[in-house]
């Protein structure tokens, strides 16, 4: 049978946060510096790469769950100047998202977010933000991933959900995040 939408923003939410587990725990591997260190794209380092996702991340997902915080999400483009402040703050974020994608019915899927935009008010249907969200994320975390190829630390496996001849490392990583393949692949 194949998967509905509603269940396919389930997989994109936990894919995401398997994406940023895997990112993050190999950035983890960097010093302070080279965390902080200049390099090209979007945003001038991977420090600042994962902060803005971090933020664009609270900024919407706070949308979703009706809040109205708006631009003040990024008045502080760099929140968490460290890895280690940034990982538990980005997984909190992450499960919040899967929250969201876990209440998700098809008729809420079709139901209008109102996104602060400070000057205006955004309408957007869930469906379409969720997917603008998760489209967000994949780009910056590529560009952080390009970023970490520029260092020692090699770059993660970001694009294969559920790889072949990766279950016992998917499995390891699952445990930590306290999911299974059937809790993220339930109806």
């Amino acid at each position: 049978m194949p998967a509905g939408i509603v269940q396919t923003n389930r997989a994109f939410a936990h894919n995401n946060a398997w994406a940023n587990h895997r990112l993050l725990a190999a950035c983890a591997k960097l010093s302070q510096s080279e965390f902080e260190a200049a390099r090209a794209g979007f945003f001038p380092s991977v420090q600042r790469t994962l902060n803005h996702i971090y933020v664009i991340d609270l900024f919407y997902i706070d949308a979703l769950e009706g809040g109205w915080l708006g631009p003040r999400a990024w008045e502080n483009e760099v929140p968490f100047p460290s890895l280690s402040e940034l990982k538990p703050a980005q997984a909190a974020m992450d499960k919040r998202l899967i929250a969201v994608c876990d209440a998700l019915t098809p008729e809420l899927l079709n139901v209008p977010v109102r996104v602060n935009r400070d000057t205006n008010v955004q309408t957007e249907r869930r469906d379409r933000l969720l997917m603008h969200l998760f489209q967000h994320q994949i780009h910056h975390r590529g560009q952080a991933h390009a970023m970490l190829s520029e260092t020692n630390i090699a770059p993660p496996q970001l694009d294969e959900f559920f790889a072949e001849g990766e279950a016992p490392l998917r499995a390891a990583e699952f445990a930590e995040l306290g999911w299974s393949e059937n809790s993220v692949w339930r109806p």
